[in-house]
């Protein structure tokens, strides 16, 4: 992870924290999270991470879980092992096979306006759905 302004912050497996947070610098969260992330770095939740609340950042890895509202202004990256529920904006969207993404997402073009190419939609990216089909969106 760059740093952005500060250190780097970390909570830490089997750390529990109910609150909000705001940081320049990037957050990793391998913990669970009940409240809002807000930063102009990057945010990366763990495997056994998980968020739920309002997340607004540059940047996004996702393995964990989130449920809420996600605002990426950049690159969302969601990993194999990502469960990802609620709603998303993004400009940049990558997703590995076995991801779960049900969330109502709206893309935006580099201006920070929406792309009008790209709607909104509803998709379930499971891992049961190893044999490389496309994904299919509602």
């Amino acid at each position: 992870m760059n740093e952005i302004g500060a250190q780097p912050n970390r909570i830490s497996k089997h750390t529990k924290i109910k609150g909000d947070i705001e940081s320049e610098a990037d957050f990793r969260i391998d913990g669970k999270l009940d409240g809002n992330v807000k930063t102009t770095g990057k945010v990366v939740i763990g495997k056994d991470g998980y968020i739920h609340g309002k997340v607004e950042c540059v940047n996004a890895d996702i393995e964990g879980s989130f449920n809420g509202e996600l605002l990426v202004s950049d690159l969302l990256s969601l990993k194999s092992s990502a469960v990802i529920e609620g709603t998303v904006s993004v400009t940049k969207l990558a997703v590995e096979p076995g991801a779960t993404f049900n969330a109502s997402c709206t893309m935006k073009g580099k201006g920070g306006s929406q792309n009008s190419s790209s709607n909104s939609f509803k998709s379930s990216l499971s891992s049961s759905n190893r044999n490389n089909e496309p994904a299919k969106a509602s």
